[in-house]
Order: structure tokens, then sequence, then C-alpha cells
């Protein structure tokens, strides 16, 4: 298994959990305790446009912490490297559930207070299922990416249309295939 260096500490990357506009998060292991290291990656990304990705991290993390928000804590941050070591909250995601048929409509009245936790601090988060894991009955937020609010990508006007079987979560599943 492949082993990176955070801080000067090192991780070993258990798998691939996931590949989004900024970076790839991994499962890791140091110390017998499991973390989430991202990754930053520069791939191009046509519908989205990027500062410094690492800086972006540390600010949303700050803010969507002063938000409120639940999300795991940040560990470790190494700029040199473009890498971060997160808490892992594990769990199934908001996606996996809605993929696999289930119901998360016991979830929603969370994303709705959290979407009013945001707007109230002028943000906007990503409302896309996969960035919502479910743990001990509670959704955690676990990407750290947020923007200023706009009404266009609020939960009720954007992000609620992939929280269930959809036209538009049926044609993202069918793009992504």
């Amino acid at each position: 298994m492949e082993s990176v260096s955070v801080c000067g500490k090192e991780y070993v990357l258990i798998r691939l959990l996931g590949h989004g506009k900024g970076g790839y998060s991994y499962l890791a292991e140091a110390d017998g305790q499991r973390f989430v290291c991202k990754q930053i990656h520069h791939e191009p990304c046509d519908y989205y446009t990027f500062g410094n990705k690492i800086e972006a991290e540390k600010r949303d993390y700050q803010l969507l912490e002063a938000a409120g928000i639940r999300i795991p804590r940040l560990i470790a941050c190494d700029d040199a490297a473009e890498r971060i070591i997160k808490e892992y909250i594990e769990g199934d995601t908001v996606f996996e559930l809605v993929k696999s048929g289930g119901s998360v409509e016991r979830y929603i009245p969370q994303a709705r207070e959290m979407a009013r936790q945001a707007r109230a601090a002028g943000l906007n988060i990503d409302y896309f299922p996969t960035n919502f894991v479910v743990r001990d009955g509670l959704i955690w937020y676990i990407d750290y990416e947020c923007n200023d609010y706009m009404d266009e990508w609020s939960f009720d006007a954007w992000g609620v249309r992939y929280w269930s079987m959809t036209p538009e979560f049926q044609e993202y599943l069918a793009q992504s295939n």
C-alpha cells in the first residue's frame, strides 16, 4: 500500500473514497486510526473556477465551522504537498442511500437546517448528496466547499433535486456510468 507524508507524519492510503472538483480523497490510516487524506489536483473543471485550492480548503473550513455546519474536524494541512488530513466520518453517503432505493426523507430537515445555518452566514454549501454522510442518525457535510450565497444554488432550489430518485438524479447516474 502506498503511504504519503502530511506535515511530517506518514499515512497509509487504504482506498480511494472519491474524486471531486478539487482533489482525490482517500481513506487513510495512521497510529491505528482512520482519516481522510485529500490530495489537491489541478485537473480542469469546465463549470467551476478555482483560485488557490489549499487556501480555499482552510478558509472554507473556518467559515463552515463558524456557521455551525456539522463537518469533520481538520487535523492537518500541508500547504507544500497540497494535502489535508481530516476526521473520517464512517457511514453511507446520502447518494449511496438514494442510489440503492432507500429514502432519505428523514435527513432532509437536517439538510434544511444546515442550509439555514449556511445562509445565515451568507454561504451555500455543495448540496450534492455525495457530500453528506449519515452516521448515528445525523448527516455530516464532509466536503469543505462553500461559496457566497445565491438563491439558485440553495438546497431547496437545487440540492433537493438530487436527494431522491428524481429525473436529475437518474440523469446523473446515466452520465456517470
